[in-house]
């Protein structure tokens, strides 16, 4: 078994080299030198990986929730949002875990869900008072709800990645997400107390002003509900749900809200090419690395020496989720879920772990690395938009992250949190 192609992957990584360039350049070295295979098969396997139709719907959503942000649906859940919580304790930063629970099903990334939720709503934040450190952990730790409800980016590589069916994964991610969002608004309360910080506003709002805002968002509100109802009973597949979303999204912003224009398709498609791009690339990279690695038998390596540590599900949850949390501090979560994929789904099936619960786990994790240091993306895409030291977001993010550690694993030792909906779909 040949291992300097990993061992120089994880050299790259460590002095910052681009995630996409690190897996690939050893993979080329490993075709070009080795010899047992053609150098053609190289190109062979970029081009094959991305000759999937379920990936359609990664493109798909992307720019379905481009369009959704221009045509002015984010602005109406922010005002929704706010008449829910606004006059909570924390108000303002209740106000982010709502939206990114209600943006999950519009922005399907959790770093596009950061800066969007650091330009909305930080500014504001830091004006009534609130540090600017706080500010940003509380944006950042919002953004990882995205991950978990449907369309999450992270599921949809999973899936890809894993085989097993997105519709279940998609079904899957809804109640971890809706418990992520309640035990973060149970932290953001007790900090928000302990610190003293106001209420966004004095009053609740009246039934009235709770029923304009319901209305103006109820166009938005309806897209993930659209999405499940639509896959669970078998109206369409996933990837036709992104087709779908996309059409539904150009009907409202020009028809309901008037407000998506013809100038507005150059910027929407530049900002979803660039989206779509990066993590096409990462995927095409990382199936060279993988086709090395399979050749090379290194995830029948590794299953082996984890079965041989326990056969216990519950005990090889614990180790794998050490080590996802340590590999999340120093890897993105894509890059990380499409380059451990292929190694660790093996391992959790060969000992009866079912691979939609263990996706959600997975996909979990690597997203709380987004807010851990030192390679922690949401953490850094929040401090560069409210210009905070990146110090003193991640001391900031601490509660949170002990919150998100709960949760985690809440969803690891009770698998029906995640899979009692996908129990309820058609042929699931």
């Amino acid at each position: 078994m040949i291992l300097w192609p990993m061992f120089l992957m994880l050299g790259l990584l460590l002095i910052s080299v681009p995630v996409a360039i690190a897996l690939m350049a050893p993979s080329l070295l490993y075709f070009y030198l080795g010899g047992a295979l053609p150098i053609d098969l190289f190109a062979q396997r970029i081009v094959s990986s991305t000759e999937s139709f379920p990936l359609l719907a990664l493109p798909f959503f992307v720019v379905a929730g481009s369009i959704m942000n221009a045509s002015g649906i984010t602005r109406r859940l922010l005002h929704l949002a706010d008449a829910f919580v606004g006059h909570l304790t924390g108000g303002l930063a209740q106000i982010s875990v709502i939206l990114a629970t209600m943006m999950g099903g519009l922005t399907a990334s959790a770093n596009a869900d950061a800066a969007m939720l650091s330009k909305m709503l930080g500014p504001t934040m830091v004006a009534n008072g609130y540090p600017r450190g706080f500010a940003a952990a509380v944006v950042a730790a919002s953004s990882i709800i995205v991950a978990m409800i449907p369309p999450g980016i992270g599921l949809i590589v999973y899936a890809f990645m894993a085989n097993v069916s997105v519709g279940r994964l998609f079904l899957a991610g809804i109640v971890p997400g809706i418990v992520i969002a309640m035990a973060l608004m149970l932290t953001v309360f007790l900090v928000a107390k302990s610190r003293g910080f106001k209420p966004g506003r004095n009053r609740m709002v009246t039934g009235r002003e709770l029923w304009t805002a319901f209305k103006e968002a109820i166009w938005a509100l309806t897209v993930p509900i659209f999405i499940v109802v639509g896959l669970r009973y078998g109206f369409f597949t996933p990837t036709e749900a992104g087709a779908i979303a996309v059409l539904y999204a150009i009907l409202v912003g020009v028809v309901c809200h008037r407000e998506l224009h013809w100038n507005q398709i150059p910027s929407i498609i530049r900002d979803s090419v660039m989206t779509i791009s990066i993590v096409m690339l990462i995927i095409c990279a990382a199936s060279t690395f993988g086709y090395y690695m399979v050749w090379e038998r290194v995830p029948a390596q590794i299953a082996t020496a984890l079965i041989a540590l326990t056969k216990n599900p519950l005990v090889l949850l614990l180790l794998v989720n050490l080590m996802l949390l340590a590999v999340g501090m120093f890897i993105e979560g894509t890059a990380a879920i499409i380059l451990l994929t292929p190694i660790l789904v093996p391992v959790a099936t060969s000992l009866g772990i079912d691979p939609v619960h263990f996706g959600v786990v997975m996909v979990l994790n690597l997203t709380m690395g987004g807010i851990t240091p030192p390679v922690g993306t949401l953490s850094f895409t929040a401090s560069s938009v409210l210009n905070t030291p990146i110090t003193e977001t991640f001391r900031e993010s601490i509660p949170f992250l002990i919150c998100l550690l709960l949760v985690l694993a809440l969803v690891t030792l009770i698998p029906a949190v995640s899979l009692y909906l996908p129990s309820l779909m058609i042929g699931g």
